[in-house]
């Protein structure tokens, strides 16, 4: 592309043309560059300010840039980065006793991503069913949800029902089970002697915000404890203040064996995820059964423990309860047209619009118009998930923005 070439296309169709041309398009973005982040709002290439309100799908729960999470990652950027578990440091012990205690669980074993927490999950709960359950080697089988999204490695997109996240990457793993989500006749069903998990996010956020049943959660958890079988949640959407509480699981007072956390731990800054049990699940894994180079890193540490430390006293919580239910009845309230159901807990929530009117990607196009960033899924759906640390001005600007949008359709 010549330099002429390029002063013509102007500075965001510039940037989008170079991303283009030399990364992977495995994406489909909104048509917008961002430059820079505070709190949240956001500003792109030419100036433009934005209200974030999909938080890297959780990731950013405390806002671009949280002065507390930036204080801790700039004071470990000046000491120490990685070791790898070959050695200690002297941040990892910190993070995870206080994310244990947060968890009111046991132990804790640190991983990067998302994905590898739940295959980490995935592989704790088969290693715990041959050594503790007694299930024959290799024959170990896990329950999981219709329409669920724990991650895109071959092994979780094995048990996906979304074509565009499974198909092409077969062979697929073995050893899942899939059940309706809300369904607990069919989890019943589904369970037997080979079971060793239960695998369930409790609000399901790719599939468009899903609320189960009231009173799902806990039965499923008791049928799981009364048949033997490990209760294994997903929060790494879910968790970590996003619904007004500091679990998804806690809006049942669910406490699972095994939690996978991910997203917001790592405060925006770093990747950073864990996989958190009691010692009588944990301690089936010994060393060199399993690890990361970086999963545990000090820097990731560091950060941890902060947003552990933000999390602690419950505030960020109950402003997304009170938000949230601020939000919902505002837009439960506007009569919208052309939408089918809006759902939500805490500050997550999710618009459906009727099929066969505007598409949830051409709702957030609109939506960008107005200075306000979402994210569709699944066609017909828009999710939103604002940083907690949102003030009720702003997010009154972004449900105006909203309401607007969606009369103007």
């Amino acid at each position: 592309m010549s330099a002429l070439d390029t002063a013509a296309m102007g500075i965001t169709q510039t940037a989008i043309a170079a991303e283009e041309a030399h990364c992977a398009h495995n994406y489909h973005p909104l048509p917008v560059v961002i430059s820079h982040g505070e709190g949240c709002w956001v500003t792109d290439v030419e100036g433009r300010r934005y209200l974030d309100l999909l938080s890297a799908y959780s990731a950013l729960n405390f806002g671009h840039r949280h002065p507390t999470l930036m204080a801790a990652a700039q004071q470990q950027l000046d000491r120490l980065t990685l070791t790898s578990r070959a050695f200690h440091n002297d941040q990892l012990g910190t993070f995870c006793a206080e994310l244990a205690a947060l968890c009111d669980q046991d132990a804790v074993l640190p991983m990067n991503s998302g994905a590898e927490a739940v295959e980490t999950a995935v592989k704790l709960s088969r290693k715990w069913g041959y050594e503790r359950k007694g299930v024959p080697a290799d024959r170990a089988e896990i329950v999981v949800c219709g329409g669920n999204f724990h991650g895109r490695t071959v092994t979780v997109v094995s048990f996906s029902d979304d074509d565009q996240a499974r198909g092409g990457y077969g062979p697929y793993t073995p050893g899942f089970v899939t059940v309706p989500f809300g369904d607990l006749d069919a989890l019943t069903a589904a369970i037997t002697e080979r079971t060793v998990a239960f695998l369930v996010e409790p609000i399901q956020g790719e599939a468009g915000v899903i609320l189960p049943p009231p009173g799902y959660l806990t039965a499923a958890r008791e049928l799981c404890r009364d048949r033997g079988v490990l209760f294994v949640a997903d929060e790494i959407q879910a968790g970590l203040g996003r619904t007004g509480q500091t679990f998804a699981c806690d809006d049942e007072n669910v406490r699972p064996d095994v939690r996978i956390l991910g997203k917001a731990l790592g405060g925006g800054i770093l990747p950073l995820s864990a996989v958190v049990a009691d010692w009588d699940v944990m301690g089936v894994i010994r060393p060199g059964e399993h690890g990361s180079t970086f999963g545990g890193n000090p820097l990731a540490a560091a950060i941890g423990t902060a947003v552990v430390g933000l999390l602690r006293p419950g505030d960020l919580q109950r402003r997304s309860a009170q938000l949230g239910a601020h939000v919902l009845d505002r837009l439960r309230d506007a009569r919208l047209p052309r939408v089918r159901e809006v759902r939500g807990r805490g500050l997550w929530w999710a618009i459906e619009m009727q099929p066969g009117g505007r598409t949830g990607r051409q709702v957030c196009e609109d939506l960008m118009g107005r200075g306000v960033l979402a994210k569709d899924t699944h066609t017909w759906t828009v999710r939103f998930a604002p940083p907690l640390v949102i003030s009720e001005p702003d997010l009154d600007t972004a449900v105006d923005a909203i309401i607007e949008t969606l009369h103007a359709g």
